[in-house]
Formats: C-alpha cells, structure tokens, sequence
C-alpha cells in the first residue's frame, strides 16, 4: 500500500498565522496531479509539532477529503508519549486515513523495549497500517534494526520510514525481515542506495517542490532502469540538499512560496532564513527552472 514516491507535505498558513485549507488542498492537487504515490500530511515536514490538536484534525480531514480515494494518505500521528498518540490516531481513524506514520518517541529517550511496547500499544490499539518514522537526528534516539525485526512480527507494523542515515542498518533489516516489513527512505540523497538494497520507495521533502521528478526517479529505479535513476538521482542532489540548508522545513516552505504556491511563513520557534541561505536557495531553483 505505502511504496514509490510519496510526499511529506507542507502545511501552509495564511497571513494571520492561520491553517491555510484553500492553498492546501492545491498543494495536494498539484502532488496528485503529477503522480505522487501516497500523501503524508502533519508529518515534520508538514510542522506537526506546532498543530494544534485540533488543526491536526483539519489539515488530515482536508487532506482525505481532496484526494478522494485517488491515493492512499497516511496521516503523521506520532508522539512521544504513547497514550496521546493513540488519541491523535483515532481520530485520523475516524476521518478516513488510510494508514499513520508515527515518529519515534523525542525527547524522553525510551529504551529499546519502550520503544516496541510504544509501538505495540499502538498497533494493537488502532486498526490501521501503521509505518513506524526512524529519524535519530531529530529524537536523540535510534530505533534499532533488533527492534525494528521484532516489531516486524506485528501484523499491522507494515513499513518504517529510516533516516537514520545508515544504509547498513536498513540493509539488516530488509536482509532479516523483508518478507514481514518495507523499507522507506527517510532521506531524498538516500533514495537511490537504499532501493538499490532493497527499500520500497521514499517519503520525500523534495517531492513537495517537484514530485514529477522524484516519481521519476523512484519509477526508473522501480523499472531496473538504474543508468536512467542515477542520472535522476544526480541531477536532483543539490536540491535535496538544499531541502536542509537550514532545519526542515523551511527551506521547502520557502521554496514553495518563491514558487507561489503559498506562503512560506513558518511557526515559532522555526523562523525566516538569512538572506545569504536565501540567495543560496534562490539560485539552485532558478538552476531547475522552478522560479
């Protein structure tokens, strides 16, 4: 169900620091209209962190109801405490989500049994397919290939999103469980390597700004078309690195409102970037003839 090239969607507000719905439901348009596989909203991408509960609802409502059944959407409802996430993903059950990411718990560095037991508690909870999100950089912790094959077992465990950066622990997990669990790259650079070792697709940055380009890629690969896919993979790498010249997801927003897409306003404590960033970012879009 969640494989190929699948977006992390911004979330846009308006000039009153508002959930911007109009602009939003544009935003999925255009990933649908240019064949994105699968929508994740409210993901870290999308500032999840900064939603109110009830914004939460209605950016994954809003997401649902202007796919309408064209793709699957698989709503971000991770937290680092277990007991909000189930609450979060009932509610993304009863508006019609097809599946949930959830992030690794943040901040209160969990063991490598807390982890299974959080992500258990959930799966047994929520009757959804449910993609576990590991991304070390950004929750002080690592959820390991062991835990990971474990966890595997859970029928409704059906993927995890690495960005780990470390190709050697998705390539133990593909190598020991495979059969049980995909693979996601949590990286844009990484895409190429990680579907190379067997990974099924990539929840992408770099797809809010050209999804066209990054299904490609994931299609050529997913074709054994691998010359074509690196030639992809090679032209795009100084955008996905750009994605993160300053933290996610500002670049991307920024890049999206140059682009007139939306507005590129980002909530506290994320801020604006500096101009020399700017001018940076500025000139790797127009290289792509996006702005």
């Amino acid at each position: 169900m969640f494989q190929g090239s699948m977006v992390a969607i911004i979330t846009p507000f308006d000039e009153q620091g508002n959930f911007d719905e109009e602009s939003y439901r544009q935003l999925v348009e255009f990933q649908v209209e240019n064949g994105t596989d699968v929508i994740v909203p409210c993901g870290t991408t999308g500032e999840s962190t900064t939603l109110t509960h009830k914004e939460h609802d209605q950016v994954v409502k809003a997401c649902i109801e202007q796919v309408n059944k064209r793709v699957p959407v698989m709503a971000g409802t991770g937290s680092n405490s277990t007991a909000e996430a189930i609450d979060i993903s009932k509610h993304a059950l009863e508006i019609g989500a097809d599946g949930l990411l959830l992030v690794a718990p943040y901040y209160n560095k969990p063991s490598q049994e807390g982890l299974y037991q959080h992500y258990k508690t959930i799966a047994e909870a929520i009757p959804l397919p449910q993609v576990m999100y590991n991304v070390p950089g950004r929750t002080s912790m690592n959820v390991t290939a062991e835990t990971t094959v474990r966890l595997a077992e859970i029928e409704n465990i059906v993927a995890i999103k690495e960005a780990s950066g470390d190709i050697t622990q998705a390539s133990e997990i593909i190598a020991r469980a495979g059969d049980k669990i995909d693979v996601l790259s949590g990286d844009d650079f990484l895409t190429l390597p990680l579907m190379a070792c067997g990974a099924k697709g990539v929840i992408s940055v770099t797809a809010n700004i050209m999804p066209k380009q990054v299904k490609a890629m994931v299609q050529a690969i997913q074709d054994n078309r691998w010359a074509e896919a690196k030639e992809l993979h090679l032209q795009l790498l100084d955008v996905h690195q750009a994605m993160f010249i300053d933290s996610n997801p500002v670049p991307v927003k920024t890049s999206a409102a140059l682009m007139n897409k939306c507005r590129g306003d980002v909530r506290l404590p994320l801020v604006a970037m500096k101009s020399d960033s700017l001018e940076k970012l500025k000139g790797i879009l127009q290289k792509h003839k996006l702005i």
